[in-house]
C-alpha cells in the first residue's frame, strides 16, 4: 500500500465510519477541509470507498427515477397495486398522493385543488396537521347537477380542515350555459378575486380526467353528449380542471371554453408545481399526453400505469392504445 493509499484509507474511515468532520479530521491531519474534501473525492474515484446504495423491499424507486428522467419531470410517486382494478388503484393512488402532500406541503403556500375521485382519496387519507396560514384554493366551480363528495368545493373544505388552514372557495358552477353568463359571473368580486387567488398558487393537485361517456363530467350534465363527440373529434384525450387538450398535451379550442368558471390551461401550467393524481392502467393515453404536454411536474400514480409509460417510451413503435383494455368509468 502506497503513502497516498494509506492517507486516503485513514480519512475515509474517518468520514465514513467514525462519523468525523471534514474540518475534524483536517485539523487531526494538519490538513485543510478544503484538502479533506479533495483527498474523500479521490477515495471514490480510486475504489477505496465504494458506496452502495440498498434499494428497500417493494421500492420502486429505480422506476420512479427513469420516469423522471424521460419526462423531465421534478418527481415521480408510484404507489405498489397488486391490482389493476380501480377499487384497488384508486385508494392505493389516494394514500400515495397523501403522503406526498403531507411532506412537502408548507404552512403559507397558496394550494389550489381541482375534483375527482383519486383527489377524494387523497383528502380520505390525509392527516391532521396544524398549517393555519395554508390557503386551499378551489380552482375549478362546482359541478352543477350532481354535487357529490369528490367537488372541488367540498374537497377545499374538508382539506383546509385537516390542516387547520384557510381555504378560498369559488362560488360558482364550472359550466355555466353561455359566454355571457360568464362573463358577467367573473365581474363578480369574490369569482373574481379567488381566481386570482388561484393563479399565483404556489402548488396545485389535480385529477386527470378522460372524456368518457360515463365520465364525471358527462353523469353530471356539465358536457353533453354531443359536446363530448364534438371535443374527442378534435384530438381530446383528457383535461384537468375541464381544460381539455390532446394527445401531445396542447389545449383543445372548443366554445365550451367560454362557458367555464376555473383557471386555464395556460395558468395551471404556470404554477411552480402541479401535482397530477391518477391511476389505472386505461389512464394511460391521456396521462402520457399530460407528460408530453409538460402540463404536470409531479406524477402520483400506480405501478402498472407508471411501467406501460416506461415501456411505451422504450418501444416508439408504440402500439400502446391498441393493447389497453376498454376504458370504463373515468376516475379523475
Amino acid at each position: 500500500m502506497t503513502a497516498e493509499t494509506h492517507l486516503l484509507y485513514k480519512i475515509a474511515k474517518a468520514y465514513y465510519e467514525d462519523g468525523l468532520t471534514q474540518s475534524q479530521i483536517g485539523k487531526r491531519l494538519g490538513l485543510s477541509r478544503i484538502k479533506i474534501s479533495r483527498l474523500l473525492h479521490q477515495a471514490r474515484q480510486n475504489g477505496v470507498v465504494q458506496i452502495t446504495i440498498a434499494v428497500p423491499v417493494d421500492s420502486h424507486a429505480d422506476l420512479e427515477r427513469e420516469l423522471e428522467a424521460a419526462y423531465g419531470l421534478d418527481e415521480v410517486v408510484v404507489a405498489a397495486t397488486s391490482r389493476t382494478n380501480q377499487s384497488d388503484v384508486v385508494p392505493a393512488v389516494g394514500q400515495a398522493a397523501a403522503a406526498y402532500l403531507a411532506r412537502c406541503i408548507e404552512d403559507g403556500i397558496v394550494l389550489d385543488l381541482s375534483w375527482g375521485t383519486t383527489l377524494l382519496a387523497t383528502v380520505d387519507a390525509m392527516t391532521p396537521q396544524n398549517l393555519p396560514h395554508v390557503r386551499v384554493v378551489q380552482m375549478l366551480g362546482g359541478l352543477g347537477k350532481l354535487e357529490a363528495e369528490a367537488a372541488g368545493g367540498d374537497l377545499a373544505l374538508r382539506l383546509a380542515t385537516i390542516f387547520g388552514a384557510r381555504m378560498r372557495l369559488l362560488w360558482s358552477p364550472s359550466v355555466v350555459s353561455s359566454k355571457l353568463v360568464r362573463d358577467a359571473l367573473l365581474q363578480d368580486a369574490n369569482i373574481a378575486e379567488t381566481l386570482v387567488l388561484a393563479a399565483r398558487a404556489d402548488v396545485a393537485l389535480v385529477g386527470i380526467g378522460s372524456p368518457t361517456p360515463n365520465s364525471v363530467v358527462i353523469q353530471s350534465g356539465m358536457l353533453t353528449i354531443n359536446e363530448l363527440d364534438e371535443l374527442r373529434t378534435l384530438g381530446a384525450v383528457g383535461d384537468i380542471a375541464l381544460r381539455f387538450f390532446d394527445a401531445d398535451g396542447k389545449a383543445v379550442e372548443h366554445p365550451i371554453n367560454e362557458r367555464i368558471i376555473g383557471l386555464e390551461l395556460a395558468q395551471i401550467q404556470r404554477i411552480p408545481r402541479v401535482i397530477g393524481v391518477a391511476g389505472g392502467i386505461e389512464k394511460f393515453q391521456v396521462v402520457r399526453a399530460a407528460l408530453r404536454g409538460r402540463l404536470i411536474n409531479v406524477l402520483v400514480t400506480d405501478e402498472h400505469l407508471a411501467q406501460a409509460l416506461l415501456a411505451d417510451l422504450k418501444n416508439p413503435v408504440g402500439q400502446q392504445e391498441d393493447r389497453q383494455p376498454v376504458a370504463g368509468k373515468s376516475v379523475a
